[in-house]
């Protein structure tokens, strides 16, 4: 069963430490944010990272959107926005344009990331596509393959490259060795 949303099952097992509240066997109506980000999933895993979670089994196809941090151990297809971190879990496939503050892919992606912040790519990890952030880290035993560039998108638009074919370039370096 899919796992969406922005808030914590709601398990009778789990009370807020914080509030000095009479025990009771119901759930917190509105669990606090330190509460979301604790507590337990029906499967024994917590998101340790994230608020919003898709976890394993579940799959999407199109645009999906986060807020705040998210998760993602499920299949999406078409294109993840976030405005804060998106972790991309170990047993995830996802064939998508990523955009988000950061990315921490440990599972497979296929597909553009671009991040404001940084790009993490774990050891566990396969990725296809291009990279652009200011810090990009692979980690030793991660698969990459595809272009990274790790310039701010506005200098990068900015700045012009000329790439002179292979046979001009010999030309050029020769002709520049015999005048000397």
């Amino acid at each position: 069963m899919a796992l969406f949303t922005k808030e914590p099952d709601k398990n009778p097992k789990i009370q807020p430490a914080v509030t000095p509240q009479a025990s009771s066997t119901s759930a917190p109506a509105s669990p606090s944010p330190a509460t979301s980000m604790t507590s337990a999933r029906p499967n024994g895993i917590a998101p340790a990272d994230g608020r919003a979670y898709l976890d394993r089994g579940s799959k999407i196809s199109g645009k999906i959107s986060f807020e705040g941090p998210a998760r993602i151990d499920g299949e999406v297809d078409g294109e993840v926005h976030g405005k804060d971190s998106i972790t991309i879990g170990e047993s995830a496939v996802v064939t998508a344009h990523i955009r988000a503050a950061s990315v921490s892919v440990a599972g497979k992606v296929s597909g553009d990331i671009t991040a404001t912040q940084r790009i993490e790519i774990r050891p566990s990890a396969k990725v296809s596509g291009n990279l652009t952030a200011p810090i990009l880290s692979v980690l030793e035993g991660a698969l990459f393959e595809g272009h990274c560039s790790m310039q701010p998108e506005g200098v990068r638009e900015d700045r012009k490259v000329t790439v002179f074919p292979k046979e001009e370039r010999v030309a050029q370096v020769a002709a520049g060795g015999q005048k000397a």
